[in-house]
């Protein structure tokens, strides 16, 4: 049975319900541009690759020219920064779980591809109870989820080999991140997406609930 000393976790749709904000804010910047707005539930399945493809997928196809996108995206960043926390929340559970890992020594890292900037404002901000050895969003560092680059890295920060670690998140990306690394691919189901992408991805287990961790692996 393997000895795991480590969680990874992603962030939006894992960690903290972020739709509600990142809904609103595109579509104030859909709206500006004179294009048409989509219902917040449509969302959950444009996020999880980054500003640029949210905005890329939310246009319309005549509209998806790089210079429109560019355009799209740096207003996106301006407003988003002006309201990134009006709505976002800590789903229900995970205080406990994030309680419980460091009652029990777990360490724990988040890798997002939100900007970086904003994934360490947010934990910052909503995640400041706890102690993450390792926070990285989206840079310069290396490629964006699924590219395993980025988990890798956590794992050689954190002085662990991939099979020591759990990485837990709500989406294909996340799935194929965690196969990718070697890592152990855990699915959340609170989350943005559903039962069926996660396991047609790589899920190795669901989670219904944040404390189901401890029934799925002793840890």
């Amino acid at each position: 049975m393997t000895d795991y000393k480590a969680v990874i976790f992603d962030m939006d749709g894992t960690l903290l319900d972020t739709l509600a904000d990142i809904a609103e804010v595109t579509n104030r910047v859909l709206q500006r541009h004179g294009y048409p707005l989509h219902p917040m539930d449509q969302y959950r399945f444009f996020v999880g690759q980054g500003a640029g493809k949210l905005i890329e997928q939310v246009l319309p196809d005549k509209a998806r020219e790089e210079s429109i996108i560019l355009a799209c995206v740096k207003d996106f960043m301006i407003e988003y920064e002006k309201s990134w926390n009006h709505n976002t929340a800590l789903y229900d559970g995970i205080a406990d779980l994030l309680n419980e890992l460091e009652k029990r020594g777990i360490r724990k890292s988040i890798l997002s591809n939100k900007p970086d900037d904003f994934t360490k404002a947010f934990a910052r901000e909503y995640l400041n109870n706890w102690t993450f050895d390792e926070i990285h969003g989206n840079s310069k560092r290396f490629p964006r989820k699924p590219d395993p680059a980025g988990a890798l890295l956590i794992a050689e920060e954190l002085g662990l080999v991939p099979d020591e670690i759990i990485y837990i998140g709500d989406t294909a990306i996340d799935m194929k991140t965690a196969v990718a690394a070697g890592m152990k691919p855990v699915g959340v189901l609170w989350g943005f997406r559903d039962r069926e992408e996660l396991l047609a991805n790589g899920a190795r287990e669901l989670l219904e609930n944040p404390m189901d961790l401890f029934d799925k692996f002793e840890i």
